[in-house]
């Protein structure tokens, strides 16, 4: 797929009708209040309207057994005049399952926002497949619209430059008020109106590179990745020339050794040697002591083995982190190693 001939879907306005979807695991039915008072927050400050899709609230076995009716979810909201939007419930693990179901024509016929993070990046990749872009970012229950306490104004910020607004994303200033990794049970509603601590931001951090490249966005959570690899939805290597790839691992924390073996095969097939730069997001679940593991992985691989001088940015706001920005695949980005920064240069929706 062309960059030139990927598709933008179109900006969201107050009074919209969004889908809610569950394609990985159904954690609304698990934790129900943390699941209204995403719908409730995001419905309060952004004026949209949520409409559960038939099968959004299977039961945990059920979701699980059906990858199937997930899907025909997705092809239900693709194909519904009505709805402007297509927002996960939650992540999960397996949403790399719904690829043989979905409907890739309609998808490409219907353009609409594809929100989410994390098991998501599975539909990100269908849909860009089908000639769509769509918009890493936040789910219901994670990522930004339930948070504690209500939403951080960072994020809030983000999605109405991203998702309401047609004009160019531009600069994406870190987040300087701090940002948080505490797990406040969700099981408990009262934890809902408790604020998470949050933790001094140091910025950006450049590993590697100088001067500014540019190229278009693509990437995911690291995991979902690998699992990608070899499926229809994968592009061909030759996508990968002059892009910016962007990374982030889910709250599993995988080893070190297990993003050096992934970026191996980014290194084998011949995606590295042709992308203009890698931004890395945060993550979560990182012991405090060792904050720098992706850092030591990435720059084993890309500097140490394969001798590229490529601009790697880490520790930016994005995935598996609150608050987050939000990322459109295949919009022109830019990195500029000698300051540390990071830019969207076009505009995510029209």
């Amino acid at each position: 797929m062309a960059m030139t001939d990927l598709i933008k879907p179109r900006k969201l306005v107050a009074g919209d009708k969004v889908a809610i979807v569950s394609p990985s695991w159904a954690g609304a039915v698990v934790y129900p209040a943390r699941y209204a008072a995403g719908i409730k927050q995001m419905e309060e400050e952004f004026g949209l309207i949520a409409v559960e899709a038939p099968h959004a609230m299977m039961s945990v076995q059920e979701n699980a057994d059906h990858p199937e009716k997930r899907a025909e979810d997705i092809n239900w909201a693709v194909k519904n005049d009505e709805i402007k939007a297509i927002i996960p419930v939650i992540g999960g693990d397996d949403a790399v399952r719904l690829l043989p179901f979905l409907d890739y024509d309609a998808i490409r016929a219907n353009p609409k926002i594809l929100l989410g993070y994390s098991d998501t990046t599975a539909l990100h990749l269908a849909f860009l497949h089908a000639g769509v872009s769509s918009i890493y970012g936040p789910a219901i229950m994670a990522g930004g619209f339930a948070e504690n306490g209500g939403m951080f104004e960072y994020f809030k910020n983000s999605v109405r430059k991203t998702l309401f607004s047609t004009d160019v994303i531009g600069k994406i200033e870190p987040n300087t008020a701090g940002w948080t990794d505490e797990k406040l049970p969700w099981q408990d509603p009262q934890n809902q109106s408790v604020k998470r601590k949050l933790k001094k931001s140091t910025g950006n951090k450049v590993l590697q590179g100088s001067g500014k490249v540019q190229g278009h966005l693509f990437g995911g959570c690291v995991e979902v990745l690998e699992m990608m690899k070899g499926t229809l939805a994968w592009p061909d290597k030759d996508f990968f020339e002059g892009a910016v790839l962007f990374l982030e691992t889910s709250e599993e924390a995988p080893s070190e050794d297990y993003v050096i073996r992934a970026l191996r095969n980014y290194a084998a097939t011949g995606v590295l040697e042709r992308v203009n730069g890698i931004i890395v997001g945060r993550g979560d679940a990182l012991p405090e002591d060792d904050m720098d593991r992706y850092d030591r992985a990435l720059l084993q691989v890309v500097q140490r083995e394969c001798h590229l001088n490529i601009p790697v940015i880490s520790q930016m706001d994005f995935g598996h982190t609150d608050p987050m920005f939000l990322i459109p695949y295949g919009a022109e980005a830019q990195i500029d190693a000698d300051t540390g920064s990071f830019a969207i240069l076009e505009n995510a929706v029209i």
